[in-house]
């Protein structure tokens, strides 16, 4: 088999109908199938799924959660490439064959990610013309990492979005590809022992795609791919526990892949900019997120002195080919949008 595009579902029954049709429309080439992996849902899903008889469906017995889940559903793939594609994404006529043809001709290449539009804004735009396609907020048309560990994208800085024009139209290697549609070599994603469950959801793409480059791969953009993503489908952005995941598995991620020389720097200025967003969502009365961001952080304290996590940075660092990635911004993303009031790449 070629490519198995690999959808992960927990109780998405709604997502499924509404998006699934466009994938198996879309994804008729020889060689290549698509997959529902079930996380243990309880919904209908598996009925609904049912109704398209070339899907093939995994059947798991609980939720793995976005990055265990996916772990053992490759495991059961023999594929030369996966992609993992979220159920909330909306695949456009020839999406996979750019995505292909960019890995068959790039050997160095682990893992390439479409340009990626909000699905929201373009059904804005059927109904009035005159309102723009933006990005979407994960993945956009390629992921950057700042010296701090702040992931940003061609196409979204912090929150600012901005709207498809055509200035990200080029191919280029970025740092990370958005786990809502990434395409990867298999074998690979197996060498590295996938994405981390214990993240459980949210920048475990992010830590795979370090991982790879630190070990001689590359990862693109590939933007004459084009999907459409719904985004926040599992949990809105300004969810306590999108927080909760989103700092705790940052430092994490910082925590396992960066060099010793730097790591204690980066922590030390990490702690001060949290613990000024954590007063900043105190004074405009985000409680709920404040003690989700302060909770992160005593988690990620205890987690990074278990054994477990212990051994994957010993791992990390023993198999590092590549110290600093060249596509890691050597400047502080947050200073440039908060202080220079840079908006933009």
């Amino acid at each position: 088999m070629k490519c198995s595009v690999v959808i992960l579902n927990w109780n998405g029954v709604d997502m499924l109908r509404r998006y699934l049709p466009s994938v198996v429309a879309n994804t008729k080439a020889e060689g290549v199938e698509v997959v529902v992996a079930d996380n243990g849902s309880t919904d209908d899903s598996l009925q609904v799924v049912a109704t398209f008889p070339s899907v093939r469906i995994l059947r798991m017995p609980e939720n793995h959660g976005f990055a265990g889940g996916y772990n053992e559903a490759l495991a059961q793939i023999d594929s030369e490439y996966s992609v993992l594609l979220n159920s909330d994404v909306e695949v456009t006529e020839n999406w996979l064959q750019p995505l292909l043809d960019y890995m068959d001709c790039h050997s160095d290449v682990a893992a390439v990610q479409p340009k990626v539009l909000s699905w929201t804004s373009k059904e804005e735009h059927l109904k009035n013309p005159t309102q723009a396609i933006r990005f979407e907020h994960a993945g956009a048309a390629g992921g950057y990492m700042d010296i701090l560990g702040y992931p940003f994208c061609r196409g979204r800085v912090v929150n600012y979005v901005e709207e498809d024009k055509g200035q990200y139209d080029t191919t280029t290697e970025i740092f990370w590809a958005t786990g809502a549609c990434m395409c990867v070599r298999t074998s690979v994603y197996k060498e590295l022992g996938g994405l981390d469950d214990e993240f459980f959801a949210h920048m475990e793409e992010i830590d795979l795609c370090w991982r790879m480059q630190c070990r001689g791969y590359k990862i693109a953009c590939v933007p004459q791919s084009v999907v459409y993503h719904l985004g926040g489908g599992a949990l809105s952005y300004n969810n306590p526990r999108k927080t909760y995941l989103n700092f705790r598995n940052n430092l994490l991620m910082i925590y396992k892949n960066a060099p010793a020389k730097i790591l204690w720097r980066i922590m030390l200025v990490r702690f001060a900019m949290d613990n000024a967003a954590i007063l900043q969502m105190l004074v405009t009365k985000q409680k709920e997120n404040a003690m989700a961001a302060f909770r992160a952080r005593k988690d990620y304290c205890k987690m990074r002195r278990t054994a477990s996590f212990r051994a994957k940075r010993k791992e990390n660092m023993e198999k590092m080919i590549v110290m600093f990635p060249a596509t890691i911004a050597h400047r502080s993303i947050v200073f440039d949008f908060y202080l220079r009031k840079k908006r933009t790449l």
